[in-house]
């Protein structure tokens, strides 16, 4: 499903006089020197961008991808879960872009941006909430090993919870008496099937995405079950994808129209056309005979 038609950065001409008009603000040494975003697209001859179901950024570091997926959410005025850093020169430059929808219809609410920020802040929670877990049960492994040493007699209807507990102590194994007592674990993966399963987690259907880099902390097999996947949520789930990416596996995703932003201009190419895949191919040519050893 498409929903966003084209996207309109600021032109050469709107950037220049902008700039221009405020050297006063520039001299001032409360005022930033880097007027970014600005003076990074027209270098690059991008102006326009179309779009298709699946739209793929891609570039070397420092090419613009994850500059260009941000601008485009803030105009879009998307959800983001991660704080943006944002300079004073951002509502101006905003101002300056447009966009055109689908049959001119709204982007629909549940739209958002997912960054590497919005992974890494994921991971962190997972594991935090995992450690407490553990002092949790810690802490019941001590309650066990004392209740099973303490004497206990009822002496009102009021310690009846108490009673029940040295009971249950006294009838059950240690790990039975503290799995009864605390939430089950969250499963226990590794860093990237955590990020695999919140990409998956965040995409619903009827919307919107922009993902920057979303193969971050993926093992080659975990990516290639996200490029599935989003393949499947394109043509099952009527979602849109804007994706910022330099793995082989996602720029193959079937029908993606790609930008490639270390060309000046900016054009599309053909996901064997970029530098990264041929770079893959290269390598893996120069050691093809030690595959069939």
């Amino acid at each position: 499903m498409q929903y966003l038609d084209s996207f309109t950065l600021a032109s050469e001409k709107q950037e220049t006089g902008y700039i221009l008009s405020f050297d006063y603000k520039l001299d001032m040494k409360c005022y930033p020197k880097d007027v970014y975003p600005f003076k990074i697209f027209p270098q690059k001859g991008l102006h326009t961008l179309t779009f298709e179901t699946i739209t793929l950024l891609y570039g070397s570091n420092g090419s613009g991808k994850s500059t260009l997926l941000n601008v485009i959410a803030e105009k879009l005025e998307l959800r983001r879960d991660a704080p943006f850093n944002r300079t004073p020169f951002h509502e101006e430059y905003l101002g300056f872009c447009r966009y055109d929808t689908s049959r001119g219809k709204p982007i629909p609410k549940g739209s958002r941006i997912v960054t590497s920020d919005d992974t890494f802040d994921f991971l962190l929670n997972v594991r935090t909430i995992n450690e407490g877990q553990e002092r949790r049960r810690e802490e019941l492994f001590e309650e066990y090993d004392r209740t099973k040493e303490e004497s206990f007699t009822l002496r009102s209807l009021e310690d009846y919870e108490e009673l029940k507990r040295h009971s249950e102590a006294k009838r059950k194994t240690k790990s039975a008496y503290v799995s009864r007592r605390m939430q089950q674990d969250l499963p226990t993966r590794s860093n990237g099937e955590t990020a695999f399963a919140y990409f998956t987690s965040c995409i619903q259907e009827n919307a919107l995405y922009l993902l920057d880099e979303p193969e971050n902390s993926l093992s080659a097999s975990l990516q290639l079950r996200l490029a599935q996947f989003l393949e499947e949520a394109v043509r099952f789930y009527n979602c849109q994808l804007l994706i910022s990416t330099h793995s082989p596996f996602l720029l193959a995703l079937k029908g993606a129209k790609i930008y490639d932003l270390d060309a000046s201009p900016v054009i599309p190419r053909k996901w064997t056309e970029l530098e990264t895949v041929r770079l893959y191919r290269d390598f893996f040519e120069g050691h093809r005979g030690e595959f069939s050893q």
